[in-house]
């Protein structure tokens, strides 16, 4: 079993907060680990997996919480009736530690939840295993260039070796599998079940059938900017519910929409968010992207390299010091910076994604003119690359191995 890097962020919240949750997709590693915090801690553990737990759950909420002191609830958004009675027991005792929960939906989106957990709860997040946990590396990348450190990776993984790590992903079932035809039957039926069963739980959708032939659209546009109208018409739906769609999507943490960086905050909120998907296994697979195919043909392994990257960006801010936002970078002259990883004083980085080995000077004109917007908030550009060397290409600008993402401090 992997060490997994949240732990001890979850045992420190559970020092002073009443409730914690952990969220993320199924199958990412969530009941394996709140299973063993509830056999160290002697915790109550019930899941709502459990068809006769659930059945009580939904039936008499306030009297299945009342009967627990201290407890592990999994997969909660099943049972959201409970939120309520959990509210209710924590406002009579504050005890930190009293509930661990898990959810594979993102809770406070649900319309069934009518109150949260404010100021009771606090939300870490788990996704699928990063390359550092499978390297047993515990190095943030993200803290590190924020203080100008580059993180070196012993072992580079180039070539053949960095395309077997994007196409396999991080969930650890998919991982035990040891070819990728399993690995591609398990994503497919993870899939299924996900828009069979769990949407259920998050949304009322009429037409499920619709989902698979969207989610088929999406993937061809991964790393693009959002058209709801464009994408809604591919599978013949409105903007409106398309919309709606990759928002079920995103509550189920099978993609994010990724805000566009610009000088003035404020202007954020009208620019054009592109979509991301989280897991460049389950990527992959949806789009029968194969070794061969790119061996032959790289073409479509720049878009999931770029997934691959995101999911570890993403992975870092869950157990990183800082507290950061990624976005990306496009102008009106199509000059882009890949992502864009914010902090909460301004300061930023650029992060700028290549799939082959040989840089030019073309791959650098979007961080340079992001460091030139940016100005002094500008702390480093970093072009991630499929090598083994660490080479500076001007001020603050560097080339770095893709394997530094789950590399160690040289």
């Amino acid at each position: 079993m992997y060490s997994r890097l949240i732990i001890s962020r979850l045992l420190e919240a559970q020092e002073d907060t009443p409730v914690v949750l952990l969220a993320g997709p199924r199958q990412a590693g969530k009941t394996t680990l709140v299973k063993q915090i509830s056999a160290d801690q002697e915790l109550r553990y019930l899941t709502m997996d459990d068809q006769l737990t659930l059945l009580s759950a939904k039936n008499d909420p306030v009297g299945m919480i009342r009967e627990l002191d201290r407890a592990v609830i999994d997969e909660i958004q099943r049972a959201p009736e409970l939120l309520l009675a959990i509210k209710k027991s924590v406002d009579e005792d504050r005890r930190p530690g009293r509930f661990l929960l898990t959810g594979s939906a993102n809770l406070m989106a649900l319309p069934t939840v009518a109150d949260s957990l404010a100021g009771r709860m606090e939300t870490l997040s788990l996704f699928p295993l990063s390359q550092s946990e499978l390297e047993n590396q515990s190095e943030n990348w993200i803290d590190n260039a924020f203080n100008s450190r580059i993180l070196e990776a012993e072992n580079a993984s180039v070539g053949a070796l960095l395309i077997d790590r994007v196409l396999k992903g991080g969930y650890p079932e998919a991982l035990s599998r040891q070819t990728s035809r399993r690995r591609g039957v398990w994503s497919k039926q993870y899939i299924d079940a996900i828009i069979q069963r769990d949407v259920r739980d998050v949304a009322s959708v009429d037409k499920l059938a619709q989902l698979p032939r969207f989610l088929s659209a999406l993937v061809q546009t991964v790393g693009q900017m959002c058209n709801y109208s464009k994408l809604g018409g591919q599978v013949g739906i409105d903007g409106k519910t398309a919309a709606r769609y990759i928002n079920i999507f995103e509550q189920m943490y099978l993609l994010k929409r990724i805000d566009a960086w610009s000088c003035n905050r404020l202007s954020r909120i009208v620019k054009t968010p592109k979509l991301q998907f989280i897991d460049s296994g389950l990527l992959s697979t949806l789009l029968d992207l194969t070794e061969d195919e790119i061996q032959k043909d790289r073409t479509r392994f720049g878009n999931a390299l770029e997934t691959f990257v995101y999911g570890e960006l993403l992975k870092h801010t869950t157990t990183s010091q800082g507290n950061y936002q990624i976005m990306y970078y496009r102008d009106a002259d199509k000059v882009e910076v890949d992502f864009v990883i914010e902090n909460t004083a301004g300061k930023l980085i650029g992060v700028e994604v290549k799939a082959s080995a040989t840089v030019t000077q073309k791959d650098l004109r979007g961080l340079k003119k992001l460091a030139n917007l940016a100005g002094q908030r500008f702390k480093i550009g970093i072009l991630l690359y499929d090598g083994t060397e660490i080479m500076p290409l001007g001020e603050n600008i560097w080339a770095v191995p893709l394997s530094s993402l789950w590399g160690k401090l040289g």
